[in-house]
This record gives C-alpha cells, sequence and structure tokens, in this order.
C-alpha cells in the first residue's frame, strides 16, 4: 500500500478526548475515528491488525476442536426474560422495539441464543462433546465508555461455548481453551497472566481471565512472586496480617467524642487499626445489611454480591442506616438483631478489639467474637491485598495492574435447565447438557497490546499483528534514482510475501521518519540519496535504537532476520 493512496492519515497533536495511551496512538495514527460515545470506526490499519489476530484465533479454535457459527445481534427480549438475565444486565442492554412495537434488546453476549441452538442440533451423547463459537460485534450500554477501545459500547468479541455430557468431561474441555487461549495470546506477540476470576452477571462456577499487564488497566491482579498463585483482586483470598493478641479481657465500654472513623479510634486509644473492628452499612436489593471486619481491611462488594446473591449493591445512606437502628460513626453487632449481620472471617482472628456501642460518642474495649457479639454467618469477605500472604505458600502477594482480554467460565447446567437443552444418556435418560463459555475482546486486544508496547515516539507492534511487517520510506521522493530504487524494493519486498507500506509522498524526512515512529510497524527501510551513493538500504527495527545498512542484495534476508527477532 502507498502512503500517497492511504485512507488514514496521522496527527502531529495528542486528540483532546484521549484518554489512555491506546486511545491517543490509535486516533494519531489514524486507525479509528469516534463516531457516538464509545462507538468508533476502524480505518485500515486497525482492521488490517484486527484481521490478523481474528486469523490467530480462528486457527487456534479451529485446532481445539471448535466449529464457528454466526448468531444474530438483534434478539427478542423473551429470549433473555426466559433466563432472568433481562433483569441481572439491567441498564447494559440496549432495548428497541420493531415497528410491530415488539421488544428487541443487542445482544452483549450469546448464552442464550447458542444453548437454543444445541438444544435444536444435539439429542444424545453421541453428538458430544462440541465446542461451537463466532467472531461478533457485541453492545453494552456503559454507564461511562472510556479509554477508547477499552471500554466501548459497541465492540468485537470471540465468544465460545461448550456443550459436554458432565462435569467430568468439561473440566476436560475447559482446559483445552484455557490452552488454546495460551496459545491465541503468544502467537499475538503479548504477554498475558492467566488469574482466577469472578464469573459476574454471566454466571458460572470455575473461572479464569487473560490480563495483560498495563499499567492503565482496570483490573488488579494478586501474584505470588513465586508463582504459586494469582487471582483478580475481586478473586483473591490471603493470608490476612496478625492481629495483636493477648488474653480475653472484660469488655468495657468508654467515652469517645466527636470520633466517627476507625482511624479517629485507633489514634485516640494508641492502637494499630487491626485491633479495631469496622462496621459498613450496605443496601442489598432493598434489604439493610451489616458487614463486620477488622479495621484495617476492606469489604470486597464482589464476594458479598456474590454471596448475598443481589443484583443491585450499594453502601446505605446514613439515612437508611438510621431507619434500621443503626448508628453511624459507633456502630457494631453488639445488641443487634432483626437486620442481616455478616462478619469476615478476621474477626475471629484477634481479640480484645474496639468497637462501636451503638451509641454516639460511645464506643467499646475489649470486644471478642463469639463471646460479645453475634453475626448471621463467617465468611472471607474482606478484600486482598499487595503484601497479604500467599495463600498457598504465605509469600507477599504482589499487585499488577492489567487489561482483561480473555475470560473462560464454566456455566454448569443453568442455561441448558432453563432452556430445556438435553440429551440421552448411554442409559437411554435425559440429562441436562453441562456448558462453559470462553471469550476474548477482540478490539480490546488491539488497544490492549498498544497499551503494552508504545514508547514516547508511538506504538512498537508485536509483529504477528502488525498491519504490515515493512514501512518503507522513500526520502528526497522527487529524485529519480531514489524513485527507481524504491519502486524496485517495494516490488520486491511484496513478491517474496512481505506487507509493505511504502510512503512515497512528496514529505521532508522528519515528518516520514515521525510518521514510521508513530505507526510503529516492526520493520523500516529507508531508501535515500546518501545510501544510493553508497549502495545500501538502511534498515531499523522499531524496537531498536540504532538503524543498520545492507547491500541491496541481502536486504530480504536482514528484514526476515528482523522479524524473526521480533516474533521472539
Amino acid at each position: 500500500m502507498r502512503t500517497s493512496q492511504f485512507l488514514s492519515k496521522t496527527l502531529r497533536e495528542d486528540p483532546s478526548e484521549a484518554e489512555t495511551t491506546s486511545h491517543r496512538l490509535m486516533l494519531r495514527a489514524g486507525m479509528m475515528m469516534q463516531i457516538a460515545a464509545g462507538v468508533y470506526a476502524y480505518l485500515p490499519p486497525a482492521v488490517r491488525s484486527l484481521h490478523k489476530i481474528e486469523r490467530i484465533i480462528r486457527e487456534e479454535m479451529d485446532a481445539a476442536g471448535g466449529q464457528e457459527v454466526r448468531m444474530p445481534a438483534l434478539q427478542p427480549i423473551e429470549t433473555w426474560q426466559e433466563t432472568g438475565r433481562a433483569e441481572a444486565m439491567g441498564p447494559v442492554l440496549f432495548h428497541l422495539y420493531d415497528r410491530r412495537e415488539r421488544e428487541l434488546v443487542l445482544a452483549p453476549t450469546h448464552e442464550e441464543v447458542i444453548t437454543a441452538i444445541a438444544k435444536a442440533n444435539i439429542e444424545s451423547h453421541r453428538d458430544l462433546p462440541r465446542v461451537l463459537y463466532q467472531i461478533q460485534t457485541k453492545f453494552r450500554d456503559e454507564a461511562r465508555p472510556r479509554a477508547g477501545l477499552l471500554r466501548g459500547r459497541e465492540f468485537d468479541m470471540k465468544d465460545a461455548y461448550s456443550f459436554d455430557a458432565d462435569q467430568e468431561a468439561l473440566d476436560v474441555t475447559y482446559q483445552r481453551m484455557r490452552e488454546a487461549y495460551r496459545n491465541i495470546f503468544r502467537r499475538c506477540g503479548l504477554p498475558t497472566l492467566e488469574v482466577e476470576a469472578d464469573s459476574g452477571a454471566i454466571g458460572g462456577k470455575d473461572s479464569h481471565e487473560f490480563i495483560m499487564p498495563a499499567e492503565s488497566g482496570e483490573d488488579t491482579v494478586l501474584n505470588c512472586p513465586t508463582g504459586d498463585y494469582a487471582a483478580n483482586a475481586e478473586r483473591a483470598v490471603s493470608v490476612k496480617p496478625p492481629a495483636p493478641e493477648s488474653g480475653p479481657l472484660d469488655m468495657e465500654l468508654f467515652d469517645t467524642p466527636g470520633i466517627t472513623t476507625i482511624e479517629q479510634l485507633a489514634e485516640f486509644v494508641g492502637v494499630p487499626k487491626s485491633q479495631t473492628l469496622k462496621a459498613v452499612f450496605y443496601q442489598a436489593d432493598g434489604e439493610t445489611v451489616l458487614v463486620t471486619l477488622r479495621g484495617d481491611l476492606e469489604v470486597n462488594e464482589i464476594k458479598l454480591t456474590n454471596l448475598l446473591h443481589a443484583r443491585e449493591l450499594r453502601m446505605a445512606t446514613p439515612e437508611e442506616s438510621k431507619a434500621a437502628g443503626l448508628t453511624p460513626g459507633s456502630t457494631s453487632p453488639i445488641g443487634l438483631s432483626g437486620i442481616r449481620r455478616i462478619g469476615d472471617v478476621t474477626i475471629q482472628q484477634g481479640n480484645n478489639f474496639l468497637a462501636g456501642a451503638n451509641a454516639e460518642d460511645k464506643h467499646y474495649k475489649n470486644v471478642n467474637y463469639p463471646r460479645d457479639f453475634e453475626v448471621d454467618e463467617v465468611v472471607d469477605i474482606a478484600l486482598a491485598q499487595a503484601g497479604h500472604g500467599c495463600p498457598i505458600c504465605g509469600a507477599a502477594l504482589e499487585e499488577v495492574r492489567g487489561i482483561e482480554v480473555g475470560h473462560v467460565f464454566k456455566l454448569g447446567t443453568f442455561y441448558t435447565r432453563t432452556i430445556g437443552a438435553e440429551y440421552t444418556g448411554e442409559e437411554g435418560k435425559l440429562q441436562a447438557i453441562v456448558m462453559g463459555c470462553y471469550g476474548i475482546g477482540v478490539t480490546r486486544v488491539l488497544a490492549a497490546a498498544i497499551e503494552q508496547n508504545n514508547d514516547d515516539k508511538g506504538i512498537v507492534y508485536p509483529a504477528p499483528i502488525a498491519p504490515y511487517d515493512i514501512h518503507l520510506l522513500a526520502l528526497n521522493a522527487d529524485n529519480p534514482e531514489v524513485v527507481e530504487a524504491s519502486e524496485r524494493t517495494y516490488a520486491e519486498l511484496q513478491a517474496s510475501g512481505y506487507e509493505v507500506l511504502f510512503d512515497d509522498r512528496a514529505e521532508s524526512a522528519g515528518v516520514k521518519f515521525n510518521d514510521a515512529d508513530l505507526l510503529g510497524l516492526p520493520v523500516r527501510v529507508v531508501i535515500s540519496p546518501r545510501n544510493l551513493k553508497n549502495d545500501v538500504i538502511e534498515i531499523k527495527r522499531r524496537r531498536d535504537d540504532e538503524a543498520s545498512q545492507v547491500a541491496p542484495g541481502d536486504l530480504e534476508r536482514a528484514v526476515a532476520d528482523l522479524l524473526a527477532k521480533d516474533a521472539l
């Protein structure tokens, strides 16, 4: 492709609307343009990269036994009402009506439809296992679309679904899909962390995310440096630092004038926050819930939501708390009843805590569980943090920021039982098919790759997913010798199978070099009067600091060597 004929135009300045590195660089490099909030048009450079990512995905999914299908993005609302997800997905669903006033949705995912396909086509155990997948546009009405392709309202996704006879068979398929994902990201040239994850609104049992490390990522991973454990912070468990312990003392009421926070209370008495008990109030689908945990910890609201099976969880307002008989600033479960009380496991780790007395300006000393208060259940509900111990080996967990680019789930039989997708077993009995679900955000992979691979000059593409292999620059393009040598080099490289972007514009060398660095193709080749005079061609890998010169006859070998090096 000749740059003079290229649709996309680069920008010299950073767009004002850009929020992250990938957003900024993709707009500047002419890869996309915004049509609406969270909705983008993809221009040729982005499309070429997306096609390469899709090809790798298809090859690995096919190698893992997958069969490609294509399902409708436009679906009747009844499909979602049948499984209860019309309500569970809430405002994320795009709703619309046809001319007969029938309600439809734009699908954010396809569990319901794929289960209906399985119901129509799988009859007996001989039809199992099956893995079906598609690459298609999804729609989610995000409350705050941001960061370009990292959090959009319209995006491309590969979603796959497995159908097995039982849990043991699903385990085998699940591991096969995890291996396929490892292969996909390795072939794309993108290092990822595979971590335990929460299944979220999609449901399911076991779940793993593939996280691409990047400082701009929305996900926090807690990673054991020994490699024993890695989990999304929403899912992670940890060994909490010990709280001070001594012999149990008698509970004692004392005055705490103006004290309403854990920090104030610990400082007032002169103890660490781990010697206090924190009370946090929530509204879960209209019910007030009191969570008690050690004062140096925070509530993991994802775990709490799952525990309560809540559709909506939020902090209770002071008015709601008072209406439930709670005293903000001095609440504890001591003497409370008629309200759901959840205790974190850390209330059992330590003793002689400070806790609220359910009266203004009053707290208790030497509070011990279960001697002095009751809760309805004790569970692990505290947020794991960097520095806590690994649950396997005890080493201090490290925090890594990253972007979720893939997610795999064991769904079980929720959808198949609800929709009636059954098979006849070897003994002639009908049984529910067991499902798995496996997603990769295709457009997000491209954005995440740029978040992970860039410098102060622009994008630094991993070779397998770059729009072109080579950026050929003709300097002094009005020089007949440069034109002739550049055209010959362009033709020879293309004939050898390389994808070449040929900058044949009548622009200065500075503009061409800046655009080459911005676009970030793996290899840059330069034809200039000075190089021709010395009978050499300049070649440089985007990741290297210095260029080198090779004889024209050695160019193709040198390009192959640099591309192979870049793919390592």
